[in-house]
């Protein structure tokens, strides 16, 4: 068994049997790690990808760890946390909702009964209006129902951040659609 230097140290001289010997122990972890990033939003296929893809960048980039700065197992499961973080992304992008579509309002949760369709606009609208990150939070909590403790594991935040900003972004789109 290699210590974490003696392991980059082998990578580095492009010795197969190290890496090989650092998927089997870390693998399991790495799995743990980006499935609960890609929880009820990624599939199967994502999760291995992340992982492999973990594993190519430490062979790619031995070099960039620093034993000084802590232990291998946590160097990799922030790259494989990155890496999830990363396909998250990617898959919001390719999955964009349409707004358009009726069935989102009864996702956000701020409107009872049927809308009239001037309301309707003005909430679509008001989504649309919202930054970035307040559109992930709702989409991740409404549309993919992530519970707000896997959202804030999945965007490196805490639970009362996410909590704030579904209440402060569910007061705008209410506001914005009262007037």
């Amino acid at each position: 068994m290699l210590n974490d230097e003696k392991i980059i140290k082998s990578i580095i001289n492009r010795d197969e049997a190290a890496v090989n010997e650092v998927i089997i122990k870390y693998s399991k972890l790495l799995w743990k790690v980006a499935g609960t990033v890609l929880n009820n939003i990624g599939t199967h296929q994502d999760v291995e990808e992340c992982v492999a893809d973990t594993f190519i960048y430490l062979w790619e980039n031995p070099a960039k760890f620093d034993p000084q700065r802590g232990k291998l197992r946590t160097w990799l499961c922030v790259i494989a946390r990155t890496q999830a973080v990363n396909r998250c992304r990617e898959i919001a992008k390719r999955n964009t909702v349409s707004l358009e579509e009726a069935a989102w309002a009864t996702y956000v949760g701020v409107i009872d009964g049927v809308l009239k369709e001037e309301a309707r606009k003005t909430l679509f609208a008001a989504i649309n209006a919202l930054g970035e990150l307040e559109r992930e939070i709702l989409i991740r909590r409404y549309y993919y129902e992530q519970k707000p403790k896997e959202i804030a594991v999945a965007l490196d935040m805490s639970v009362k951040q996410i909590d704030n900003h579904l209440y402060q972004t569910k007061k705008k789109l209410r506001s914005a659609i009262a007037v």
